[in-house]
């Protein structure tokens, strides 16, 4: 599951695979000393650990495919065997939390979405620092090659003019690279590192 997941992060924010592989390794954890329950699950009316699995990758391509997803948005969800998917995250655009949304109700077996995406605050300042920040890590020349992704890898949130980055990096130097170079934009606050490294040993 897990190596499903982070192949498809060169696609789409970590933090979406991250908290999709945590839900997925909960339900599985917490069944782990309940063998053969599918037929109660059913009873019950709860998914079997493989119909988390299933709705885990389906939201996942879902959200990898919304027209104006980009690297100053962060989506995650997480989805519990009742069939509810939570999507959580931070976006710019106030429709592509309703598109978030929408794009994955009609998945079978997700019986309810709660959208706790939160829309960031309009501001000119915060929107200044989005492409600063964009262009002093990806004009990077260590940083420069995650920029011919579809969707760039390393996402930039920025609230109030503090920046948090999210997503993947393929080595523990670029992740303290991206850092470094986020925090040299004159008007940031502060700087929250939450990128996650694929080889950290590298």
């Amino acid at each position: 599951m897990k190596s499903i997941l982070m192949a498809c992060a060169v696609c789409l924010a970590l933090s979406i695979a991250t908290l999709a592989q945590s839900a997925a390794a909960g339900q599985s954890g917490s069944n782990s000393s309940m063998p053969n329950m599918g037929t109660s699950q059913q009873n019950r009316g709860e998914l079997s650990p493989k119909g988390v699995d299933r709705i885990i990758k389906e939201v996942h391509h879902e959200l990898a495919l919304l027209p104006f997803y980009s690297v100053f948005d962060n989506l995650a969800y997480k989805v519990t065997p009742d069939g509810t998917v939570t999507l959580m995250g931070q976006v710019v655009r106030p429709t592509l939390k309703s598109d978030a949304e929408n794009s994955i109700k009609h998945i079978e077996g997700v019986t309810r979405v709660d959208n706790q995406i939160e829309v960031l605050p309009t501001s000119p300042n915060d929107d200044r620092i989005r492409q600063a920040v964009y262009r002093a890590i990806y004009g990077n020349e260590t940083l420069a090659p995650y920029s011919l992704r579809a969707v760039p890898p390393i996402h930039i949130i920025v609230k109030n003019g503090n920046v948090t980055l999210t997503g993947v990096v393929a080595r523990q130097m670029d992740k303290q690279i991206a850092e470094m170079q986020a925090k040299s934009v004159s008007g940031v606050f502060s700087v929250k590192d939450e990128l996650q490294v694929e080889n950290p040993s590298s």
